[in-house]
């Protein structure tokens, strides 16, 4: 990210979870009805991209990767939700909408969305633009996980360190220092037990398949280009070898396809499975 603007990571990935249910058959994996309200006078440029290209492998590998990890987050939210859960951090939020797209009646919980402060008032502000209220429970704790106190954070934003929680964290790691991600799995890892983290991280190259060396190939040369650098890539063993060092234990390691239902990939459209990025789901586990 630029020091000036906000993320184009989070305006790429939101304009992606748009275009999927525009450019893309169904069945739908993500229904983010909110995101190209957030794009502003971008949303017909971006989405645009979609319309135009949607088989390019970086523009349906982002669809893909924006939508299959968002569906995994957003039904194990609600799974936890219906267990009585009440806290949910979306750590690097970006132009998330869950907690706006969150039924009104459903059961309180508080969302709280983390994030670089640029990045975060720049959301803040297309949500004024785009007249949509900020909901009842959600707050914001502006961070930048490479120097701020992300524990700090959360206290001020009402985060009860006493109650468990669930923590997403996609999109971000790979853009992060090896300090900075152990530093916030270290605040994760002092959650209440039974709290449980879901995290995006990225593979060597060894371990990607030809779909995902084949979006890498475009992705990490043009993130570089708009001042976001892959810095960060883990080996499953490697990523659940820091997280036990932090207080979690990893529970399972997720490639894309193993993300959704076997029917939500048989697809027509150019929705397709790759191994560049995994999901890991860590626990806080009980005290002996």
């Amino acid at each position: 990210m630029r020091d000036s603007h906000p993320s184009q990571t989070a305006i790429m990935a939101a304009a992606a979870r748009a275009a999927h249910l525009l450019v893309d058959g169904e069945p739908f994996i993500l229904w983010d009805t909110l995101a190209a309200s957030l794009l502003g006078d971008r949303a017909e440029e971006l989405i645009g991209y979609h319309r135009a290209h949607g088989d390019h492998p970086v523009l349906a590998g982002a669809r893909a990767q924006a939508t299959v990890r968002g569906h995994y987050a957003e039904r194990r939210a609600t799974d936890l939700f219906r267990s009585g859960l009440e806290q949910y951090v979306v750590l690097g939020a970006g132009l998330d909408t869950f907690a706006c797209r969150r039924a009104p009646a459903a059961r309180p919980v508080r969302v709280i969305e983390v994030d670089h402060p640029i990045t975060q008032q720049g959301k803040r502000d297309a949500m004024a633009a785009a007249g949509i209220a900020v909901p009842d429970g959600l707050a914001f704790a502006p961070v930048d996980f490479e120097s701020d106190d992300l524990m700090a954070a959360l206290h001020k934003a009402g985060f009860d360190f006493g109650k468990p929680a669930l923590v997403t964290w996609l999109g971000v790691t790979m853009y992060l220092t090896h300090e900075a991600i152990a530093a916030t799995l270290a605040t994760v890892g002092r959650m209440a037990p039974g709290s449980e983290l879901v995290m995006e991280y990225a593979v060597p190259p060894a371990l990607r398949d030809d779909r995902g060396n084949a979006y890498a190939r475009f992705l990490l040369p043009a993130a570089a280009e708009r001042g976001e650098p892959w810095l960060s890539l883990f080996t499953p063993e490697e990523l659940s070898g820091l997280l036990e060092r932090q207080g979690l234990e990893a529970v399972e390691h997720l490639r894309q396809a193993d993300c959704l239902a076997p029917a939500l990939w048989r697809r027509s459209d150019a929705l397709r499975p790759g191994d560049l990025c995994r999901l890991v789901r860590a626990t806080v586990p009980s005290m002996a």
